[in-house]
């Protein structure tokens, strides 16, 4: 193993440069500092190796600053800050010496001691990575094909749905990140799993280059809003495209965020938009209302993978942070060699307000589990209970992982979380 040194990365250019060679995408035309305008100076870090390439760093990564909604006491949702992990990579001379491991303890070390709420979350570009680094799975997506003309059915939507207006605007005009962003926190607010970005990322996925824009329009964005406010938006962009005389256009869309009734209003607008056969949404809940709504038809439905991992960084603190739906008393032995002050037995406790509290204890557990499971489980989506039944994890208490179970779970399961 390499001796590696993780700190802040001073140099945009090295760290741009480094971020390209891993991800071996076309170089951006812009400036470092535009087109590394998403995250903020002090969240982009970089190892370096005494041996290594002076022109690139041995790793980079960054963070943004996100909310995430998560339960509240008695299944009310509630609105955390998160640190969001992005820009992650190695440079390819450097893999297996070390160098993501001491970029990830730096990380933890550094939510640990921040106001993250003890969590890391992330997307996984090569999901057996980052479980053997205590992340767990705790939401799923799929994608979403509609025809053009498509109708959708939710009677008691209807008159909220009729009282908001749409309108088209470029991604590009001033105050529309703005609008997305207070869309997006109306939504969150109502939406468990949802995650919000800063105004600065919503800026930067937002600005078109002369990459971005090859061979396609602009990016559009379709609001709807209710009383003057923004209370949904769709992040897309159409394909033109004609077959045998006839036009066959997709749009594309990358994010549709709302409470339902804008998620309505915005989706007849989009199955009708002019020389267009297609809409694909990408990034739905597998419990979508979208296929509740145009009758589950399975041939909408595409393939389901992985969404948000989250990362349990200090334990007690994210525990103490969500709420339950009940009472309990559970001692959980936690395994975690990453994060060894998570390590070790714990007594959770919740009172008859859905109010959690973890202490340590020597008391014989009910449960042991891996970290990255209870992760799993933190938005209530997911269970335990399956965990159990699939070896993963040793009830010491026979009903032990159901009753835990049962104070962790929420009514609908976690909705996809968009890119970051």
């Amino acid at each position: 193993m390499a001796d590696v040194h993780v700190g802040p990365a001073r140099d945009a250019r090295r760290f741009l440069d480094t971020d390209e060679l891993v991800w071996f995408a076309e170089p951006s035309r812009e400036s470092p500092a535009q087109a590394l305008s998403g995250i903020r100076e002090d969240q982009r870090f970089a190892a370096e190796v005494a041996d290594g390439d002076p022109a690139y760093y041995a790793g980079v990564y960054g963070v943004y600053p996100l909310t995430l909604t998560v339960p509240g006491s008695r299944q009310s949702l509630q609105q955390l800050p998160v640190s969001g992990l992005t820009f992650v990579g190695v440079h390819p001379d450097e893999r297996r010496r070390g160098v993501l491991t001491a970029m990830l303890r730096d990380h933890f070390e550094r939510v640990r001691g921040g106001d993250w709420s003890g969590l890391s979350v992330l997307h996984a570009s090569e999901p057996a990575i980052y479980g053997r680094h205590g992340y767990g799975v705790a939401s799923l997506e799929t994608r979403v094909t509609l025809s053009r003309g498509a109708t959708f059915t939710a009677p008691t939507l209807e008159q909220e749905v009729s009282a908001l207006r749409t309108r088209l605007v470029a991604a590009g005009e001033p105050g529309v990140t703005d609008r997305m962003k207070a869309a997006a926190q109306h939504a969150g607010a109502l939406t468990l799993g949802s995650v919000v970005r800063e105004l600065e990322t919503y800026e930067m996925f937002g600005r078109d280059t002369p990459q971005t824009l090859r061979d396609k329009e602009p990016q559009r964005i379709l609001f709807a809003t209710r009383d003057g406010s923004d209370v949904g938006y769709a992040w897309f962009r159409r394909k033109q495209k004609w077959e045998e005389g006839r036009p066959d256009g997709t749009v594309e869309v990358g994010e549709l965020v709302g409470d339902p009734a804008a998620e309505l209003a915005l989706l007849r607008r989009l199955v009708d938009l002019d020389l267009t056969s297609s809409v694909i949404l990408n990034g739905r809940g597998v419990d979508d209302p979208v296929l509740a709504w145009a009758g589950g038809d399975r041939s909408i439905h595409g393939p389901t993978w992985d969404s948000l991992w989250i990362r349990l960084v200090d334990l007690s603190l994210a525990m103490e942070r969500r709420g339950y739906a009940a009472p309990v008393d559970l001692v959980l032995e936690i395994e975690d060699a990453a994060c060894a002050w998570n390590q070790g037995r714990w007594r959770l406790t919740v009172d008859e307000e859905g109010t959690g509290h973890l202490a340590r204890t020597d008391d014989s557990p009910d449960l042991v589990l891996a970290t990255q499971l209870l992760a799993t489980a933190y938005l209530g989506s997911r269970s335990l209970e399956a965990a159990r039944v699939a070896g993963l994890l040793v009830e010491q208490r026979a009903g032990a992982a159901r009753e835990l179970d049962d104070v962790l779970r929420m009514p609908l399961v976690a909705a996809a979380a968009v890119g970051f």
